[in-house]
């Protein structure tokens, strides 16, 4: 495929950026520092001295940042490297994904997946759905919904190099982002827009990335952001979130609407799930029976129905589902213990129902606290916890996981503080441990064989498997 010709003048006025250094010719992909090749653009939020040296070392056409070093930009002139300098960098990363499916994957079936819960199983699901109808599939959803974001180039990058002609794509796209309390304003209209799907679905809303967004009102108008300006066929909507289904009256007379959920078309009834009064697939064929697992298959359902896909392919490949690392994943059976990235309310609440439902015995719960995140979101999330256990038998354990976290991912002593004041507040006895490994291996030993152990939190819960290999589990 002959790629769109581009070079640095050109480039920076795409991105609104300044250029300083030559106009030169462009060969290369868009691509992260760490991985960049001969010709490739570099896009760096940050860039310091180093990483120009690294980058003229390795050969690249130029770097495209937001915050450049003084030192970056003196090295950056004395290498005769060019560089562009942009307001936000959201912007380059946008580009870059534009060009990349326009020069890889133009023709490809697009479907982009958003909302604040649920995206990462429901777009790996439509992923796996589309792998059985026999597309070859790009996606970027991962364990850890690390490549959902315009703050680096990672999305535009797999598309460039995926190996072989994209039939179809599913792109999983962050409600808000940012860093810090800079948000990133219109996160979803933007990348949604530069995707131009054919089909697009929404979760739900509810309150995550606190300090970008502070109301359920906020984080709905930067989820609606992605239907602004969509042109595709099919826009698929949680009927059972009150915000989600309102969004029907909004989408494009163009455009079709599939509600799913208890009460539309496409519902979940006790025996199975149900499209329009007629059984299409037995409960005993759903792999997970957990309402969050039972919502994100629907959504799905509906994705592979509007794309015409057959029945049975549909169904074999849900019925043979393997869930994402951490999403609600059983690690050991006898206890029974479950991991789960859940790390904001609704997650937190949907994923605790869904354990004390499974939980013969008694039900401990380990939470690492997330580190620098701030004080709301901790504050909330405990409380979640707080309400949730209510009526359950039960026993808490948290954890700052201080061996296991970086810099970036380090509980603060405000978080901590937040954390542990509103459990108090809500009478709910607790044990707190510094170290991940001393809080698994605590309810290890207490825990007996017919009990349940839910491992819940984000980056601080993330080495839990691997630390529980060497802890001697019953």
């Amino acid at each position: 495929m002959v790629k769109t010709e581009l070079n640095t003048l050109d480039l920076a006025n795409h991105v609104n950026g300044e250029l300083i250094g030559d106009n030169i010719h462009i060969n290369g992909i868009f691509n992260i520092l760490k991985d960049s090749k001969k010709d490739d653009v570099v896009i760096r939020h940050r860039i310091d001295e180093i990483g120009v040296e690294i980058a003229f070392k390795k050969g690249v056409s130029c770097i495209i940042t937001q915050n450049p070093s003084e030192n970056a930009l003196k090295t950056a002139e004395l290498l005769g490297l060019p560089l562009i300098i942009c307001d936000k960098i959201e912007l380059a990363n946008a580009f870059a994904l534009k060009w990349s499916i326009e020069n890889f994957s133009d023709n490809a079936t697009r479907v982009v997946v958003t909302g604040t819960n649920g995206k990462s199983t429901t777009t790996h699901m439509i992923y796996t759905i589309l792998r059985e109808a026999g597309y070859t599939t790009y996606t970027n959803t991962d364990s850890q919904s690390e490549f959902n974001t315009l703050i680096d180039p990672m999305v535009a990058k797999q598309i460039a190099e995926f190996p072989g002609r994209i039939e179809a794509m599913v792109v999983e796209v962050s409600e808000v982002q940012g860093w810090m309390d800079r948000i990133m304003k219109n996160h979803a209209q933007l990348m949604t827009s530069t995707i131009n799907p054919k089909i697009l679905v929404f979760t739900n809303v509810s309150l995550d990335h606190i300090g970008l967004v502070n109301s359920i009102e906020e984080s709905f108008n930067e989820v609606l952001g992605a239907l602004k300006g969509f042109k595709g066929d099919y826009v698929i909507l949680n009927y059972n979130d009150p915000l989600i289904r309102s969004m029907g009256d909004l989408v494009p007379s163009s455009a079709e609407v599939v509600f799913y959920g208890y009460g539309s078309e496409l519902e979940f009834l006790d025996d199975g799930i149900y499209h329009k009064g007629r059984l299409i697939l037995s409960k005993d064929e759903l792999p997970f029976k957990s309402p969050h697992f039972i919502q994100n298959t629907l959504a799905a359902v509906g994705v592979a129905m509007a794309l015409k896909i057959d029945l049975d392919i549909i169904k074999k490949a849900v019925s043979s589902y393997k869930a994402l690392n951490r999403r609600f994943s059983v690690l050991y059976e006898s206890p029974l213990i479950i991991d789960d990235f859940a790390h904001n309310p609704d997650g937190i609440r949907f994923t605790i129902k869904s354990a004390a439902q499974m939980a013969s015995g008694d039900l401990y719960l380990v939470s690492a606290i997330r580190g620098s995140r701030g004080v709301p979101i901790n504050q909330i999330n405990a409380e979640a916890i707080a309400k949730s256990l209510k009526g359950i038998k039960h026993h808490l354990v948290i954890t700052s996981s201080v061996e296991m976290v970086d810099q970036a991912n380090k509980v603060q002593p405000s978080e901590k503080k937040i954390f542990t004041e509103t459990l108090e507040k809500n009478d709910l006895n607790y044990i707190f441990y510094e170290e991940l490994f001393d809080a698994l291996k605590y309810v290890i030993k207490s825990s007996k064989k017919d009990d349940t152990i839910l491992l819940i939190g984000a980056q601080g819960m993330d080495p839990a498997k691997e630390v529980l290999k060497k802890i001697e589990v019953c």
